[in-house]
C-alpha cells in the first residue's frame, strides 16, 4: 500500500539537482546581479540611497508574500504548473526592469520579480522530498545547494562585468536571457511528481485550514526560525554589500567578488560537509556541528572588526567560516520541518520560506542600513542574529525530548 505524501525510490543525479538548483538561483541573482549597479542606477535616476535600497526591500517583501502561496498552489494544482507559471511572470517583470524609465516604475517591476522568483525555491524542495527520504533527501539536498552555490558566487561578479562594459539594463537583460532557457529547459525536463491522487483542495477555508494546522504546530515555529535567523546573520552584508565593500573596504564595483565568492564558497563547504554526514550523524548532532562552526565565524568576526585596522581579506574570512556553518544546519534543519508534514510538504515549504524572506526583508530595509555605518556594528548584528537561532534551536530540543517524554511508551 502506497502512504501519501511518502518519497518514491529515485536515483539521485546532478542532472535532477542541477535542474531544481537552476530554478531556485533566480531569487538570489536577482538580488545579487545587480548590487554593483546601485550607484549607476541611482545617478541615472536621481534617487537617494534610501530609494535604491527600497527595490530590494520590495523585492524581499513580496517574495516572502508569495511563499505563503508557491506551495500551497503546488500541492493543489502540481509542481510543474507552478514552476512554469512563476518563470513566465518573472520573464516579464524582469523585461520591466530592463526597461524601467524611473525609480518607481522599478520598484513596481522588482515587486513582480518578487512575487514569482521563490516558486523554482519553495516547490523544488517540495519535489526533492516527494521523491527521497531519509539520507538521500539529505545528500540530494545538499546536491542541490553545491550547484545553487556557484550562482550567487558569479552573478555579482557578472553584474560588475555587465555595468562597467554595457551599463546597468544589460544586467536585466541576461538575467531575463536566462530565465527564458529555464523556461524551456523546464518544459522539457521538468517531471510533475505530486500524483492528482495527493493533491489538495485549492478551497479558501481548506487553505486556511492547512495554514493553520501548520502554523498552530510550535516545532514547525521554532525550525522555521531556526535557518531564517542563521540566513539574516549574513544576509545583513549582502543587504549592505555597496557600503560594506565600497564605503567601508575601499573596494570598486568590480570587486563584488570579494564578498560573494568566499561566501558562496563557504556555503558550497557546508553543503558538502552535510551531503558527507547523511546517514552517519542525526540530524540533530549535524546541526550541533553547524552552531559549533558559526559560534568560529562569529567569534573570529568580532574580534577581526573591533581589533584590527579594516582589511578586506580579514574582513570577509569569518563571513566565510559562518557561511559553512550555515550550510551545514540549513538541509538537516529543512528535513525536520518538512517531516512534520509528510502530506503539506509544499504549504510547510512555503512557510518556512515566508519565515526567512520576510525576515530578510526586514533585514534589507532597515537594520542593513543603520548597520552598515561601521565594521563592529555588522558585527555585532550578526552574533546578535546567531544567539537568537541557537536559542530557538534549543528551545525546539527541550520541546521535542519533552513530548517525547510524555508520549506513551
Amino acid at each position: 500500500m502506497t502512504v501519501p505524501g511518502a518519497a518514491a525510490p529515485h536515483a539521485r543525479s546532478w542532472g535532477f539537482a542541477a535542474l531544481i538548483a537552476s530554478l531556485a538561483m533566480l531569487g538570489p541573482f536577482a538580488v545579487d546581479m545587480y548590487l554593483p549597479a546601485f550607484p549607476a542606477i541611482g545617478a541615472e535616476f536621481g534617487a537617494a540611497p534610501i530609494a535604491l535600497q527600497q527595490t530590494l526591500s520590495a523585492y524581499m517583501f513580496a517574495y516572502a508574500f508569495m511563499m505563503l502561496w508557491h506551495g500551497a498552489l503546488s500541492d493543489a494544482l502540481g509542481r510543474r504548473p507552478v514552476i512554469l507559471a512563476g518563470l513566465t511572470v518573472f520573464a516579464l517583470g524582469t523585461l520591466g526592469c530592463a526597461i524601467a524609465g524611473n525609480i518607481e516604475s522599478l520598484w513596481l517591476f522588482r515587486l513582480l520579480q518578487g512575487l514569482s522568483a521563490g516558486a523554482g525555491l519553495v516547490v523544488g524542495r517540495a519535489i526533492v522530498r516527494d521523491r527521497f527520504s531519509g539520507p538521500e533527501a539529505q545528500r540530494m539536498m545538499s546536491q542541490i545547494t553545491l550547484v545553487f552555490g556557484i550562482g550567487p558566487a558569479i552573478a555579482p561578479i557578472i553584474g560588475g562585468a555587465l555595468l562597467n562594459l554595457v551599463g546597468w539594463r544589460s544586467i536585466f537583460w541576461a538575467m531575463l536571457a536566462w530565465t527564458v532557457v529555464m523556461l524551456a529547459l523546464s518544459l522539457r525536463l521538468l517531471p510533475e511528481t505530486l500524483p492528482a491522487a495527493h493533491r489538495h483542495p485549492l478551497h479558501p477555508r481548506a487553505l486556511w485550514r492547512n495554514y493553520r494546522a501548520v502554523i498552530a504546530r510550535r516545532e514547525f515555529l521554532l525550525l522555521a526560525l531556526v535557518p531564517a535567523l542563521n540566513f539574516c546573520a549574513f544576509f545583513l552584508y549582502i543587504a549592505a554589500a555597496p557600503a560594506f565593500l565600497v564605503g567601508l573596504l575601499g573596494v570598486s564595483t568590480m570587486g563584488f567578488a570579494w564578498l560573494f565568492v568566499p561566501m558562496i564558497g563557504g556555503i558550497m563547504t557546508g553543503a558538502l560537509v552535510s551531503g558527507r554526514l547523511a546517514g552517519r550523524r542525526s540530524p540533530q548532532r549535524t546541526i550541533r556541528l553547524g552552531y559549533q562552526v558559526l559560534a568560529g565565524g562569529v567569534a573570529a568576526n568580532l574580534a577581526i572588526s573591533l581589533l584590527l585596522p579594516p582589511q578586506v581579506a580579514w574582513n570577509v574570512l569569518p563571513i566565510f567560516v559562518y557561511t559553512i556553518g550555515s550550510a551545514i544546519v540549513m538541509p538537516s534543519a529543512t528535513l525536520l520541518l518538512l517531516d512534520l508534514f509528510p502530506t503539506m510538504r509544499g504549504m510547510a515549504s512555503s512557510l518556512q520560506g515566508f519565515v526567512q524572506f520576510a525576515l530578510g526583508g526586514a533585514v534589507a530595509g532597515t537594520i542593513a542600513p543603520l548597520l552598515a555605518t561601521s565594521l563592529p556594528a555588522l558585527a555585532l548584528g550578526m552574533a546578535a542574529f546567531t544567539v537568537a537561532s541557537f536559542a530557538v534551536w534549543h528551545l525546539y530540543g527541550r520541546r521535542t525530548r519533552s513530548l517525547s517524554k510524555d508520549s506513551p511508551p
